[in-house]
């Protein structure tokens, strides 16, 4: 996955990259997730532009009145035309549907990209936590923001 590589491909290192890209986004998973969706998982909101994935993302609820953002990624090449926002108003707009009226998101500390993004739609860090996927010796930490929607 491009977006994933271009968001950590410089502060991870590329058998961590590998396990969460394995562990994510294999072919089976998206798949299942595609044919599958409920209030848990809402399903992937995916922007095209003709036959070229140009940005997907998608949450759920993680109880009655709290939504989660659990992925959004963008081509690296198409970034900054507001096509992240569109994909994360869907998401909301889900969620709201469902009755959430927070919402959380976990980026990861040193995330460039995902921080600003984040923060600019009203997102407020909340605490640090340790990353998942994080094996002996590797200490990723995971931020942990929320916004009122």
């Amino acid at each position: 996955m491009d977006g994933y590589w271009a968001t950590y491909g410089s502060s991870h290192p590329e058998g961590y990259i590998h396990r969460i890209v394995d562990e994510f986004y294999n072919t089976n998973r998206i798949l299942k997730e595609v044919k599958e969706t409920n209030r848990y998982w809402g399903g992937y909101f995916v922007a095209i532009d003709g036959d070229k994935v140009l940005g997907a993302g998608g949450g759920g609820m993680i109880d009655k009145a709290t939504g989660e953002v659990y992925v959004l990624y963008m081509d690296p090449d198409r970034k900054n035309e507001g096509i992240g926002t569109q994909i994360l108003n869907a998401i909301t707009a889900q969620q709201k549907s469902f009755g959430a009226m927070k919402q959380w998101v976990s980026v990861q500390k040193g995330n460039t990209m995902g921080i600003p993004f984040y923060e600019a739609k009203g997102f407020t860090f909340q605490y640090e936590k340790r990353g998942y996927g994080n094996e002996e010796g590797e200490n990723f930490i995971s931020l942990r923001y929320c916004r009122f929607i």
